[in-house]
């Protein structure tokens, strides 16, 4: 089957796996489940009701939800009469919301549940709302099959045919770091060449795997992963939330999931935090296997006597850890930040392949993904270049990208999108390094800066390597223009509790904790630690500790997790001047 547009995905699902379950949601205690067959009449159902509408060529169409198959059925019904998805994120602020809403000129929203049909109800103007839930005096989705019970098939096949693989399916909004998002519009051959060069080098066989979904469909990771997914044949289960993936991981073993490095650190943090629950031989056994794994290049031989340990230590202990993720995880992708190259040693070691990857909104998003095969492994570059893409480094070190993956441009931005793409070439702000087909990244362009001395600093590979300390949490560097680079520090208050306790120091409030001498001098010592790691001028001078976490719904973190510089600058402008005021 020739495979032209995304909707192209369900009906092939059907000529070659035809999934008993293809997505899968748990409602009420219940896994509720719909087959290839249900996709595809749910979909051609409300496509025909959107039309009876008005819905139609190009109209825009606002998805708001947490993952859920309703997101799924709106996306391809939209896909097949060729209008056009404008997915945002539930956690960004009604101001946002209605800046989309005019910039996109969105005709229809879909939300999920009462908490964002609020937000959403506040920045519509004038847009009908419908809801995932059932909501009291909210149109409910399924409302819109409804508008096409009388809908002729014929009508809806003849403009399934009128679309074609270079038209956009959707406008993504970056969340961006700083200003204004951007709409990235993709069409339906940008996903599509991109997720068919990602299949090539998935681990599970097609037809039979399980996923496990969480990160959200908004964002292009999650999105063209989902369609990866219906191509090969696997069966999609929407997690419940991020409490429960856990729970989640336990029912449903998957064979895979997406993740960010952020969620893989708190989950290795949680289990060395049980390690040192444990005592006497237990924890010895735990933190010998653990200072094993973290010597662990999965691409080297070892030598006999380490392969023997580790042997020993992925029955002892690393087992554990494999049965908390399902027991039968087979590769775990990682994206949108950098992977802390610990955590991919330590993962590697107990049997659990975290494979990383690179890419942007812009890019559909892969440009390189990580073999899901020990000895094709680089820990700290963020794999190889996948089918079909091209990337090249410019003079100043800036990655650049050129493929059939490239977005069109930035919509109703013609000035940005010329700035972006030159020559064909995606300039993707980013520093990095090639090594043949391998790719490292060094740090992003823009948020490079330059102390008083006139010495260049890389934040971005810095606060990844100190936030390796058990004791933070959280961190960032300043020093644009200043003497010397210094850092705000959010602890990890667990790590901080279980050192107190270690100590026997009496722990009262965060607050008040992160004022002592003593543990202001712990502090010192665990930057002293991290700063051998780099020269004189890049080393942190000084620190200040943070009461309080940085977060979306605050304002410091992108949804994917990545720190908003400029906010937070803003935002703590009085401890950073009184860092340099001594």
């Amino acid at each position: 089957m020739d495979l032209q547009r995304l909707f192209d995905l369900i009906p092939y699902q059907i000529a070659t796996y035809d999934k008993e379950v293809a997505l899968s949601r748990k409602m009420d205690g219940e896994w509720k489940t719909y087959s290839s067959r249900d996709v595809k009449q749910i979909i051609d159902n409300l496509s025909l009701g959107f039309l009876a509408k008005g819905i139609g060529r190009d109209d825009k169409v606002a998805i708001i939800s947490e993952n859920r198959p309703e997101w799924n059925f709106i996306d391809l019904a939209l896909q097949q009469i060729g209008a056009i998805s404008v997915p945002m994120y539930p956690t960004i602020s009604s101001e946002d919301y209605a800046y989309i809403f005019g910039h996109a000129s969105v005709k229809i929203i879909f939300v999920g549940d009462a908490t964002i049909y609020e937000k959403a109800n506040q920045a519509a103007k004038g847009q009908e709302i419908f809801s995932f839930d059932q909501l009291e005096g909210v149109s409910h989705w399924e409302a819109i099959m409804g508008f096409g019970e009388n809908g002729d098939l014929a009508q809806l096949e003849a403009e399934k045919e009128k679309v074609k693989p270079e038209d956009l399916f959707t406008i993504i909004y970056t969340s961006g770091t700083t200003g204004r998002p951007k709409g990235v519009m993709l069409t339906h051959h940008n996903v599509l060449s991109n997720l068919l060069s990602v299949s090539n080098i998935m681990s599970p066989e097609k037809g039979n795997a399980k996923v496990l979904s969480f990160l959200p469909l908004c964002h292009i990771f999650e999105r063209t992963a989902s369609f990866c997914f219906i191509y090969m044949g696997f069966s999609i289960y929407y997690a419940e939330n991020l409490d429960k993936i856990g729970d989640n991981l336990k029912e449903v073993q998957p064979h895979l999931f997406n993740t960010v490095p952020r969620l893989l650190e708190k989950v290795y943090d949680k289990i060395v935090a049980k390690g040192y629950e444990l005592t006497g031989v237990k924890k010895q056994l735990f933190f010998w296997a653990l200072n094993l794994g973290l010597k662990y290049d999965p691409a080297q031989d070892m030598g006999s006597w380490y392969n023997f340990q580790l042997k020993l230590a992925n029955k002892l202990i690393f087992s554990k850890w494999r049965e908390a993720l399902g027991g039968n995880i087979m590769q775990i992708n990682s994206g949108a930040s950098a992977l802390q190259p610990r955590l991919a040693r330590v993962f590697w070691a107990a049997g659990i392949r975290v494979c990383e990857g690179y890419g942007l909104t812009e890019t559909s998003p892969v440009v390189t993904a990580t073999i899901s095969q020990p000895e094709k492994v680089r820990i700290g570059w963020v794999g190889t270049i996948v089918q079909d893409v091209q990337v090249k480094i410019a003079e100043d070190g800036e990655i650049l990208v050129k493929g059939p993956n490239v977005m069109q441009g930035y919509y109703r931005e013609p000035e940005m999108t010329a700035d972006a793409i030159k020559d064909g070439w995606f300039h993707t702000g980013d520093i990095g390094e090639l090594d043949g087909d391998y790719l490292r990244i060094t740090d992003r362009k823009k948020e490079m800066f330059k102390t008083s001395g006139g010495k260049y600093i890389a934040p971005q590979p810095m606060e990844n390597k100190f936030k390796e300390s058990s004791l933070i949490e959280q961190l960032i560097v300043v020093g644009d223009g200043k003497k010397f680079p210094a850092a705000l520090i959010v602890p990890s208050y667990d790590g901080l509790r279980e050192y107190c306790k270690h100590k026997d120091i009496p722990y009262t409030t965060d607050q008040e904790m992160i004022t002592k001498p003593d543990i202001l001098e712990k502090y010192q010592r665990e930057v002293d630690s991290y700063n051998k790691y780099y020269g004189k001028w890049e080393q942190i001078k000084k620190f200040k500790l943070l009461p309080e976490p940085w977060g979306i719904d605050t304002g410091e973190l992108t949804p994917t997790m990545k720190l908003k510089r400029k906010v937070i600058h803003q935002k703590y402008q009085k401890e950073i001047e009184e860092i340099y005021e001594v």
